[in-house]
């Protein structure tokens, strides 16, 4: 993996109980990256009173850290923390559409419909993933790279300064050296003219079929007649 290349990053989370007000997210890396309340590209859109749909899109460097959404950027903290949370979407690099409808589409988003709105309020929810590079070779020489995940929870209470608890979202990755890559094959010309063949064959049996099938009530009926 060459750490100088970045990965898009896009997610998607409700989170119900927690205004927009307040929410920001963190990212931080092995390279020293730390960027509290990133901005660029982030959307929040309230859910009723008192909760908030968080949307952004961002780039993370390919050495291990984390991106976590929590209150650190804002001055006033809430009177009250809860982070409960409904994950719609977690996902790296492209979209590989032809990937995804061969029933393996969980692998590059297994985060989705993902809820955690029960439990302590005052909790920490923590992600741990491990991503794996996967490249698909289009016919023609086009080259996507997404990136599929395996993930492991946990939740815990966590303490900031002079012993207050403050919660957070967190999402710890690192990256795998394996790379999965797939390769589309165009069906040769043969297969297509078989397929044709196979289709013209079997229309000229069921025709046949017919035919008999008319021939012999045809010929019942002039036998009935006489």
């Amino acid at each position: 993996l060459d750490p100088t290349e970045r990965i898009p990053v896009r997610i998607n989370i409700s989170l119900p109980r927690m205004k927009c007000e307040y929410l920001g997210i963190d990212i931080q890396d092995d390279q020293g990256r730390h960027e509290v309340g990133f901005v660029e590209n982030t959307i929040k859109t309230p859910l009723g009173d008192d909760g908030c749909l968080f949307e952004a899109k961002f780039h993370i460097n390919k050495v291990p850290g984390n991106f976590h959404l929590s209150t650190h950027s804002v001055d006033v903290q809430p009177d009250n923390y809860d982070f409960a949370h409904e994950i719609h979407e977690v996902s790296f690099g492209s979209k590989i559409r032809k990937i995804s409808s061969k029933n393996i589409r969980s692998s590059f988003n297994p985060l989705k419909d993902r809820s955690r709105t029960d439990g302590n309020a005052l909790e920490s929810h923590e992600y741990i993933m491990r991503i794996v590079p996967t490249t698909y070779e289009e016919v023609g020489g086009g080259r996507l790279t997404a990136y599929q995940y395996t993930f492991a929870y946990r939740s815990h209470i966590s303490f900031g300064h002079g012993g207050r608890v403050i919660p957070a979202l967190w999402f710890r990755f690192d990256l795998n050296p394996i790379t999965v890559r797939y390769h589309e094959e165009r069906p040769p010309l043969y297969h297509f003219l078989t397929t044709i063949c196979a289709i013209v064959g079997g229309t000229f049996t069921v025709a046949g079929i017919i035919d008999r099938s008319e021939e012999r009530r045809v010929g019942k009926e002039c036998r009935s007649r006489w």
